[in-house]
């Protein structure tokens, strides 16, 4: 989820619900947004190995788990929070843990002093609080690094109160022209986020 359109949110999900199935789960993709981007690339991929629903609808948190079966996860694929606040907050209010794609540059580091705002909003509605996290995306660099914009984008969001996975995913065409094609996750960046992910609901 993030406020603006346009910072990987879509091809995070689906490289991600790609991930989760090669690493042996079973998931669920649900395309929360109204552009329904994540069906239309599971169409021109002519199919994805796992089901997608599109439900750009402002009670996702009460229909997902009509579709859920014996699915061991759910990716849910938010529309920006800016344009389909509805849609947005009732995903948030349902998913366990919130995933931020950032930019590590200056002016996507600005915009994210109000994601906080609209965060706390939310947990106020859960039961439970969610887990979040941000995930730097379209890295200069693969790795974390000590020096570079990767990591001055790294500490600016530490000291902002934001947690950071430790895996970044690079900028590369791998990622950035893969709409509409077949995934294969294996080997990529988006593994490691799977499996960062599994081990933070593990420790859970």
């Amino acid at each position: 989820m993030n406020l603006k359109p346009g910072v990987g949110k879509t091809t995070s999900a689906v490289w991600l619900a790609h991930a989760l199935h090669e690493s042996g789960l079973s998931p669920l993709l649900v395309d929360g947004d109204p552009a329904a981007s994540a069906l239309r690339w599971s169409e021109l991929a002519g199919g994805f190995p796992f089901p997608v629903i599109a439900l750009p609808v402002g009670d996702v948190h009460r229909r997902v788990n009509d579709f859920l079966g014996n699915r061991q996860a759910v990716v849910l694929d938010a529309p920006q929070l800016e344009d389909h606040p509805r849609i947005a907050r009732s995903i948030m209010r349902y998913a366990g843990e919130w995933i931020v794609p950032v930019t590590p540059a200056p002016i996507e580091l600005d915009r994210m002093a109000p994601i906080l705002g609209e965060m706390a909003d939310v947990q106020s509605l859960r039961a439970e609080p969610a887990r979040t996290a941000v995930l730097l995306n379209r890295t200069n660099r693969p790795e974390a690094t000590r020096t570079g914009p990767d990591a001055d984008a790294r500490e600016a969001l530490t000291e902002r109160g934001f947690e950071v996975l430790d895996t970044q995913i690079a900028r590369l065409d791998l990622y950035a022209q893969s709409f509409g094609n077949p995934v294969q996750a294996k080997g990529s960046a988006y593994m490691d986020f799977a499996e960062e992910l599994i081990k933070r609901q593990d420790e859970v």
